[in-house]
């Protein structure tokens, strides 16, 4: 047999392997792709879940207040002079102390017609009477104001002097973490070492092994305020300044986590 006969037949037995080896993966292939079908949304997978709790506690290093300022005058122009009159007064005040302008946010600013309904038909006669147009007696201008105050220890003083300088409206404080993202992160690892512990000691308890997790759901990182113990309000006998605790707040995070059964 010359050397082209054995060269021909040397590839026809490597084809033939060839086809039984590539014959081979598909069948393994088809065989994995139908348990997986048969798997997903199976209502025969065991599963159980584990809700786990987390919380993180932390003094607020933010105090948010809000007030307007508000005038009322014959013409817009009038009233607009006495607001902004108001407002250098409160600006200057909060630079001095120590409010960075960034931290101070106009968040509305407006103003309308004062309008007299009482007299106006009653005035009219002999004319028709026409309750649709009544007289304006002026205009209100009125400017919404956002201040976060960083030192939380002026809180008090600084809400005490804006009530002097003629400010209406004052809301707040509203005491807030500034950065919460690694204290919700934290709360977030304390709910699902929760959860996990759970998960573990049940398994233990009834003899089942626990594979991977097949869902996980969180709700919660919501912020709680909680006041101390001492008054919301007080005021020291030598300065008169109002004392405001501002507490801790609780960063909280729950989880669900659905663990498959083996």
């Amino acid at each position: 047999m010359d050397l082209t006969q054995e060269y021909k037949k040397s590839l026809f037995k490597l084809g033939i392997v060839l086809g039984i080896l590539m014959s081979v993966y598909f069948a393994v292939k088809i065989i994995s792709d139908l348990k997986s079908y048969d798997t997903i949304g199976s209502s025969n997978i065991n599963s159980m879940s584990f809700s786990g709790h987390g919380e993180v506690k932390a003094v607020p290093d933010i105090a948010n207040i809000s007030f307007t300022l508000k005038q009322e005058s014959k013409t817009v122009k009038e009233a607009q002079g006495i607001v902004t009159g108001i407002e250098t007064k409160v600006l200057k005040f909060l630079s001095d102390s120590k409010i960075d302008t960034k931290d101070i946010k106009t968040t509305n600013s407006s103003f309308y017609p004062k309008y007299d309904y009482s007299n106006y038909c009653a005035n009219a006669y002999p004319h028709p009477c026409d309750p649709s147009k009544p007289k304006i007696t002026g205009y209100e201008v009125s400017e919404a104001i956002n201040v976060k105050i960083r030192n939380t220890g002026d809180v008090g003083k600084i809400i005490d002097e804006l009530g002097k300088l003629g400010v209406s409206e004052l809301s707040g404080p509203n005491f807030v973490i500034d950065k919460e993202d690694a204290l919700k992160a934290e709360a977030r690892k304390n709910a699902i070492d929760d959860a996990k512990e759970k998960a573990e000691k049940l398994a233990k308890d009834l003899g089942i092994r626990l594979g991977k997790i097949t869902s996980f759901n969180e709700n919660g990182n919501y912020p709680m305020p909680m006041m101390y113990a001492e008054g919301a309000m007080s005021k020291s006998a030598d300065t008169r300044t109002p004392s405001i605790p501002k507490g801790e707040n609780t960063i909280s995070s729950d989880v669900t986590i659905t663990y498959e059964i083996r």
